[in-house]
Parts: structure tokens; C-alpha cells; sequence
């Protein structure tokens, strides 16, 4: 079944909800989050999600797409949470992952199996276009991450599943990029 706002809106709800709670703040109300979800939904509307062959969207284009979607609003939060949901409904995935979710600094530590940053991501430990949101299950994807964790010692992950890989971030993903 094609994607339509009714269903789009509860997904970006979901989203946001979860976003605002991992960062102990609350959610937008519900006619702002209605507001949002019908900006990005004019977005995916006049554009559509970009074929892969045509890659990322330019950093002008997402910078102005995320002020689009913002409109009037000074929230820095919620600011970092549209600048990543316009990636979502907008970038295709790569053909193959980029495996940030696992790069290592000099120190060698991993940014993004760190709960701290995990917190600012919309999609946990993964990036918003990572191809994995497509191709693997839940438990699947869950096995992938654990295998894959830093220290060797996936119990932070397992402990806190949901900020790390968030599964109402998958469904949003998957229904962004189903075919139309």
C-alpha cells in the first residue's frame, strides 16, 4: 500500500517521541508535531526521495530543506532531529554501507556507539541512509550491531537496544523509501 500523510504523520510522531524522551525533553505538542510531519511531507511530495544514482543531497539542499521544515521554530533540538529526518525522506541509501556505525577515532573510540551521541541521532548508531535499515530484520540487525560493537562487549548495546537501533526509526525508513 502507497504511503499517504495518515500514515506518515504517526511515524515521524513516533520518531520525534522517542528523540525528545532519550534526550529528557519534552515533545513537541501534538498540532506541532501535525505541523512538522506536513512539512516534510510537502518535501517528499515536490521532490520524492533521490534515486541512487543521483547521491547525497548537498549540504545547501539539506540546510534549506531542514529551515523549510523547521519554519519559524528555535528549538535546537528539534533542529537536529529535521536536519536528519529530511535525510531520511529524502537520501537514498548507498549501495553499500559506509560502516560508520563501527569507525574508530584515533583514540579509538567509536562516536557512534557512544550512548552520548547516540542520543543526538534520529537513527541510533547508524546512519540515516544506511542500507542495513532496508536489508536486515529487527533481531537480524540487532545480531549485526553486537557482533560489531567496539569494545568487544556488546552489553551497553543490548541494555539499551532502542537508542542504539531504534525500530520506529526503521519503520519510518522503510515506509519513506517503499515504492510509491
Amino acid at each position: 500500500m502507497p504511503l499517504d500523510f495518515a500514515a506518515f504523520h504517526p511515524l515521524v510522531a513516533a520518531v520525534l517521541h522517542r528523540f525528545y524522551e532519550q534526550n529528557d525533553r519534552p515533545a513537541p505538542a501534538p498540532a506541532e508535531l501535525l505541523a512538522i510531519a506536513a512539512r516534510l511531507w510537502q518535501l517528499i511530495e515536490e521532490r520524492h526521495p533521490l534515486h541512487p544514482s543521483d547521491g547525497e543531497l548537498s549540504a545547501a539542499d539539506a540546510q534549506a530543506c531542514t529551515a523549510r521544515v523547521l519554519a519559524h521554530s528555535t528549538d535546537e533540538l528539534l533542529a537536529i532531529a529535521a536536519r536528519q529526518l529530511v535525510k531520511t525522506c529524502l537520501q537514498p541509501s548507498p549501495a553499500a554501507c559506509r560502516n560508520s556505525f563501527r569507525e574508530t577515532g584515533a583514540d579509538g573510540h567509536c562516536r557512534r556507539q557512544d550512548a552520548a551521541r547516540a542520543r543526538l541521532r534520529v537513527s541510533g548508531s547508524h546512519c540515516v541512509d544506511c542500507p542495513y535499515w532496508q536489508e536486515l530484520d529487527a533481531e537480524d540487525h540487532a545480531v549485526f550491531l553486537a557482533q560489531h560493537w567496539q569494545s568487544g562487549d556488546a552489553s551497553e548495546f543490548t541494555s539499551h537496544r532502542e537508542l542504539f537501533l531504534p525500530e520506529d526509526y526503521r519503520a519510518l525508513r522503510r515506509a519513506v523509501l517503499a515504492p510509491r
